[in-house]
């Protein structure tokens, strides 16, 4: 018999984990069960469990789908030379974050990711290692600005990334729970905090 291609084992995973998404989306991690993939990917139950042993499988798999996309456009917008201003840099970010912001985008397997990684330690330690990695990312965009005037030269980098790295799912959550602000306005606003002339005490 032929051998399975790896192009067509990657097409069969890619159909179990879109099925999963979407089952995912309408009824939540916990109310999903494999049958429900199942019957989504229009697979045999050996087809599926070939590719993922178990829910949690998928769930990992899910998680990497959602929130690596997020890294690439980090690793995009740190490799610009000469380096993007603050501002664009976090523009950026935000038009991917954007662009998952549908009702079926990244963003909304995202928080139920963060649900799921307060009782999965495993799922728990993928999700700090990630975020850890971008918060990485964000210190380096800091010390650029630092090195660009943008940023005063003594501000501490890590507590700066971090607070900028928050600044993300600060903006997300508030469009998917109220529908505002826009992306605009919500650059506005950081422009107006960074610019800010601290008064004498």
């Amino acid at each position: 018999m032929p051998r399975v291609s790896e192009e067509h084992r990657a097409a069969r995973r890619r159909q179990i984990v879109d099925a999963a998404r979407r089952c995912f989306l309408r009824e939540g991690f916990h109310r999903t069960s494999m049958q429900d993939v199942i019957a989504e990917a229009g697979l045999s139950v050996g087809a599926v469990y070939r590719y993922f042993p178990s829910k949690n499988d998928l769930i990992y798999a899910i998680a990497e789908q959602a929130i690596g996309g997020a890294g690439q456009v980090l690793g995009e917008v740190i490799r610009q030379d000469p380096p993007l201003p603050l501002l664009v840099s976090l523009d950026r970010v935000l038009a991917f974050v954007e662009s998952q912001l549908a009702d079926d985008g990244a963003l909304r397997i995202a928080i139920q990711v963060w649900g799921e990684a307060q009782r999965d330690p495993t799922l728990a330690t993928f999700v700090s290692e990630t975020y850890s990695g971008f918060r990485s990312h964000f210190a380096l965009l800091v010390r650029r600005a630092q090195a660009a005037g943008e940023l005063p030269a003594d501000a501490d980098p890590e507590g700066t990334a971090a607070a900028l790295f928050g600044l993300v799912p600060g903006w997300f959550t508030q469009r998917l729970l109220t529908g505002v602000p826009e992306r605009a306005t919500y650059l506005a606003g950081v422009r107006a905090l960074l610019s800010a002339t601290p008064r004498d005490a």
